[in-house]
């Protein structure tokens, strides 16, 4: 019976992929050092310390962006000149019109720009409005890989775990005990004003 030799076969096939390996890394070496910094700015594969970052001013607070929030759950966040929050589905509903304020980098305060009320959350996870800023009305936003966002009270907590800003099936707001970020009720689309 013949035994096959693989000592034979294997190490040229090594010597090759090796080889191949280090021409591809010297390469990819060398067209990154002889790039201007505006090239490998462009270029996503190249890292240097004169790298293209992204701008985030806007979370780093006093940012103000005008928006209505649009629910998963096909309601539109409002605040009526009452200081009542709930949904409706009038899009050119002036009531819905919200200043979406960055307090610091992920927090935001929401405000009715036609009600001048703020939205806050209490310990128990009731959405309420108020006409007064205050740590109640701080939720940290949270953009999501659907593209909407989630709101989460950057105060309160229940057992642990973060109370969010949702509206039901029928537009009513949902408490932030029983919400969850994966719920659709807790998910909204901010829509620019046009």
């Amino acid at each position: 019976m013949r035994k096959w030799i693989l000592t034979w076969i294997l190490p040229p096939l090594l010597y090759r992929s090796c080889l191949h390996l280090v021409c591809l890394v010297g390469t990819m070496s060398l067209a990154c050092n002889d790039m201007t910094p505006e090239q490998t700015a462009t270029n996503g594969n190249c890292s240097s310390p004169e790298r293209h970052t992204r701008s985030y001013d806007y979370m780093e607070g006093g940012d103000v962006r005008v928006r209505r929030l649009f629910c998963r759950t096909q309601w539109y966040l409002r605040i009526d000149k009452r200081g009542k929050v709930k949904g409706t589905q009038e899009m050119k509903n002036s009531y819905n019109i919200m200043e979406i304020r960055t307090v610091a980098v992920g927090i935001v305060a929401i405000k009715g720009v036609e009600s001048e009320y703020y939205l806050a959350m209490n310990k128990e996870g009731k959405l309420y409005a108020k006409k007064e800023c205050n740590e109640d009305c701080n939720f940290k936003e949270l953009i999501l890989e659907n593209h909407y966002n989630t709101y989460a009270s950057a105060k309160w907590t229940h057992s642990g775990g973060e109370m969010f800003v949702a509206l039901n099936q029928k537009g009513l707001p949902v408490k932030g005990k029983k919400t969850k970020k994966e719920q659709k009720t807790a998910h909204f689309l901010p829509m620019a004003i046009t």
